[in-house]
């Protein structure tokens, strides 16, 4: 139900967090992501600890699905010396083809501990049914 937009996405991925680099507006880092289906759902789980909620934006266009979130340093005092700093900063995003069996007008959204769920039903349409047989016309009673 779900397709990826870029063959080359994990590969950029890898090559930024062996990099270290920094995510901006223009080009940001890609964020790692679950997709499972949970009954008459799919479930999207992205990983953004640190982000505070008014920093991502979830945006629906035709069947993409983006995510951007943004992760932004912590001021501290001017008396810190920072000793290491292996947490990126920076914007992140990632894209995520919808199937048209998806109903994207029901997405809900929830966050905790770092982690953006995005839960979007199955559409009615494209869930099984039974389709009944009705009597008619094809029965001819043939009379002796």
């Amino acid at each position: 139900m779900l397709m990826r937009t870029d063959p080359f996405r994990e590969l950029d991925r890898l090559a930024q967090q062996v990099l270290n680099a920094t995510g901006t507006w223009s080009q940001p880092s890609a964020m790692p992501m679950d997709a499972y289906r949970e009954g008459d759902e799919y479930v999207i789980a992205l990983d953004l600890p640190g982000v505070s909620t008014d920093a991502i934006d979830i945006d629906v266009e035709r069947n993409m699905l983006t995510v951007k979130a943004e992760r932004r340093p912590v001021t501290k005092a001017d008396d810190v010396q920072m000793e290491l700093s292996e947490r990126p900063l920076g914007v992140f995003s990632r894209q995520v083809m919808l199937a048209d069996t998806l109903d994207t007008e029901h997405i809900k959204a929830d966050y905790d501990a770092g982690v953006l769920t995005l839960r979007i039903p199955i559409a009615e349409r494209a869930k099984p049914r039974k389709i009944a047989i009705g009597g008619g016309s094809a029965h001819k009673e043939i009379s002796g």
